[in-house]
């Protein structure tokens, strides 16, 4: 027979020391259940704050232009997030996002110097996006197969990644009269009066959502959070944790493929050189977003929100005059108060 009075005094019991609870430790349990909310703050207090100094900060042509700008960020964030949940890094997924961009834009392109006419547009896109895939199987083969650190795999592959693209590009840049015009589709616009998307912002945000559906709502996603929050109890627990890992790397690689197209059609052409700092901007904003690098927590939309705070950032600080090198502390002064709010966050009572 069960006792209900003892439930009585438990439950009595919890309430009280919840009553005895300060308004920090309410909130460092609410940033918990809830990692995103500091990233929103932060996203809120910036747009308030940078719209005192240029009255033309939140009109929806610079509105949209910030958009245009996290884009690739954006969309090589989400893969990252991914691997983060599961307490990994991956430091070569903007050279990912580059070979495939490369492979894309060269092999339909051909080479007229061994007499290469190139191969249909639909062959050289599936091509890239499958660079992207088995780029990231070689990650997680790695860190699986052979229980090497994330950081180091990825430290490694970023190098051999760069050298591929470099091997394979010969250098040479595809530009936009020798690029087959579904390459450059995501950079067209849809105006809404003054507020202007391109299509690589509107697949960006259907990464996101796809993403989250599948974390949210999959065996797989749950999977996902029990391995990144303690790989041992997810083994015992029956989970196949290298299978789970696998997975992660190789969807992360399909995804990196997928923002390679959105890279062409934001700068239009197919460069080696593109963007080097892609790598270090992802991690950045997946941070910034409440995602915790010990893993287990976060959400995939936080890590848009961290992208849109970057650009809202930059951005805000080019307009009101503010000098390059200032930004670059700006962010990274951000950076060092996203961890540590985490590392707070961390120690919350659960």
């Amino acid at each position: 027979k069960r006792d209900w009075s003892s439930d009585v005094c438990s439950s009595d019991l919890a309430a009280e020391f919840m009553g005895r609870a300060s308004n920090a430790q309410k909130l460092q349990a609410l940033l918990h259940r809830y990692p995103w909310m500091s990233s929103a703050a932060v996203l809120l207090i910036a747009l308030t704050t940078f719209s005192f100094f240029n009255e033309n900060f939140l009109t929806p042509g610079n509105v949209s232009l910030i958009l245009q700008q996290v884009a690739i960020v954006g969309a090589i964030a989400a893969g990252q997030t991914l691997i983060i949940l599961t307490a990994g890094i991956d430091l070569s997924c903007g050279a990912i996002a580059i070979f495939a961009s490369m492979v894309m834009a060269k092999t339909y392109m051909g080479d007229p110097y061994v007499n290469n006419d190139g191969v249909p547009i639909a062959i050289a896109f599936a091509l890239g996006l499958l660079v992207g895939v088995v780029a990231g199987w070689f990650n997680g083969f790695l860190v699986t197969k052979f229980r090497l650190p994330p950081f180091i795999v990825t430290l490694g592959t970023l190098n051999v990644f760069i050298a591929l693209t470099l091997i394979y590009a010969s250098g040479r840049t595809v530009t936009t009269n020798e690029m087959h015009p579904f390459l450059l589709q995501l950079g067209h616009t849809i105006n809404l009066g003054e507020f202007k998307v391109t299509l690589g912002v509107l697949l960006m945000i259907l990464l996101y959502v796809v993403l989250a559906f599948a974390l949210r709502f999959t065996g797989w996603g749950r999977h996902v959070y029990a391995v990144g929050d303690d790989i041992n109890a997810a083994r015992l627990a029956g989970i196949q944790v290298n299978r789970v890992l696998l997975s992660v790397y190789m969807v992360a690689g399909l995804v990196f493929a997928i923002a390679a197209w959105i890279v062409i059609g934001r700068v239009t052409v197919a460069s080696p050189n593109t963007q080097p700092e892609l790598n270090l901007d992802s991690i950045t904003a997946v941070v910034i977003g409440g995602t915790s690098l010990f893993g287990g927590r976060g959400t995939i939309f936080g890590s848009l929100i961290g992208a849109v705070i970057v650009g809202v950032f930059r951005n805000g600080l080019t307009l009101a005059g503010v000098d390059l090198y200032y930004q670059l502390l700006a962010v990274g002064l951000l950076i060092i108060f996203a961890v540590t709010i985490d590392q707070w966050i961390r120690k919350a009572r659960t």
